[in-house]
């Protein structure tokens, strides 16, 4: 199993970049899904979550300007960052709960590669 995300790069304050993340491999189903984000010299920290039905939540740094969404035919989840600020530059990670199709698995947590995000005039 392989989380493969992408769409980070340079933006400008008050611009929007869009990040996707997508799930590969043997799998059976994926449950939670969530970003992430690690700016340097600081921990990573939760950005924004969203269950299997839809449901999110986002920290309070993003609220009003991030939107996580997700496609379950797709195994993929984006977040659409609007309003970008200077303090959004990290690099951002996604994360998924997933159920592998070989029997016997269990649910495990999965990480991306991580995608650099830059926001910067």
């Amino acid at each position: 199993v392989q989380l493969q995300a992408s769409g980070g790069g340079l933006g400008q304050p008050g611009g929007s970049l869009r990040l996707s993340c997508a799930a590969s491999g043997s799998i059976f189903s994926v449950n939670g899904m969530d970003w992430y984000r690690q700016a340097p010299g600081k921990q990573r920290e939760l950005v924004a979550g969203i269950t299997r039905s839809g449901r999110s939540n986002y920290a309070d740094s993003v609220k009003g300007r991030f939107t996580i969404s997700r496609d379950n035919a797709k195994n993929t989840v984006y977040l659409q960052m609007n309003s970008l600020k200077p303090e959004d530059t990290a690099v951002y990670y996604c994360n998924a709960d997933i159920l592998e199709s070989t029997y016997g698995s269990s649910w495990t947590g999965y990480w991306g590669q991580g995608t650099l995000v830059t926001v910067s005039s």
